[in-house]
């Protein structure tokens, strides 16, 4: 089995509406490809990282989908209608083989 996450901004303000349509969207669409998804959105993660010596915060939601085959073709098309739709410069998708115990 294979589990797909994606780390999906999650902005503040008056931006914060439109990304719970985007991610009910996200949601959707996912569920009707792989037939569920888990959505981690009530404590959001948060990440650091240096930009060009900057540093940067972030605050995140992680969803996730098991299935059967790795898919990477139709995950990198799908990162980047994401990237478009979210107006990110880069979005993390990450796929790792897991076993079911």
């Amino acid at each position: 089995m294979y589990l797909t996450q994606l780390l999906l901004p999650l902005p503040g303000g008056r931006a914060r509406q439109a990304s719970r349509r985007s991610f009910l969207q996200v949601r959707k669409e996912l569920t009707a490809r792989f037939g569920g998804v888990t959505a981690y959105v009530h404590s959001p993660a948060e990440g650091d990282w240096l930009d060009k010596g900057r540093r940067t915060h972030d605050a995140i939601v992680v969803i996730e989908v098991m299935s059967k085959a790795r898919e990477g073709s139709w995950w990198k098309r799908y990162r980047k209608t994401l990237e478009a739709r979210l107006k990110q410069e880069r979005i993390v998708v990450r796929t790792a083989t897991v076993s079911m115990n």
